[in-house]
């Protein structure tokens, strides 16, 4: 085969690739009855154009996901673990837990001793009443803040299994 002939071959499948490609990237702009515009792959409605998008690449579509069925990789028999091995997993999680927690109600229990009723002590650098009412409301959201943290840990704790 000469060069002329494999470059001119080249060129041919190199153009009826992209006319292929083309075809796929069509894009259409509807108006709906509102007036909001939608853009879609076909032109099926009754106030849509073509519009030209330079350099477009469509990703093919995703393949739909059927409810109710495991992925393939559970129902091929997914490595599981034995009850050993699940077991001694559930006993890490829960150590880890109850450290966490008991560090949590520690952390509380500092900030309840320094927010002091609602009345902590002032500081040296709060002459301003606006600053000291500022301190007092983020140890109010730290509070709080902790006191979520210490109910969602319990939560988790109470969902492992025995």
């Amino acid at each position: 085969m000469k060069p002329c002939s494999r470059l001119l071959s080249m060129l041919l499948l190199t153009s009826a690739a992209s006319t292929v490609a083309a075809a796929a990237n069509e894009v259409y702009r509807c108006v709906d009855a509102n007036g909001l515009a939608e853009y879609r792959n076909s032109g099926a409605g009754k106030d849509c154009r073509k519009v030209t998008l330079p350099g477009l690449t469509a990703a093919p579509p995703a393949r739909p996901v059927t409810a109710g069925k495991p992925p393939a990789a559970a129902a091929a028999g997914f490595p599981k673990r034995d009850a050993s091995a699940r077991q001694a997993g559930d006993d890490d999680r829960r150590q880890i837990l109850l450290n966490e927690l008991s560090n949590e109600e520690k952390k509380r229990a500092a900030l309840q001793a320094e927010f002091n009723n609602g009345e902590p002590e002032r500081r040296g650098d709060e002459r301003n009443y606006a600053k000291y009412q500022e301190r007092v409301q983020t140890l109010k959201d730290a509070l709080a803040r902790s006191d979520r943290n210490i109910e969602a840990l319990r939560r988790e704790l109470g969902g492992i299994r025995q």
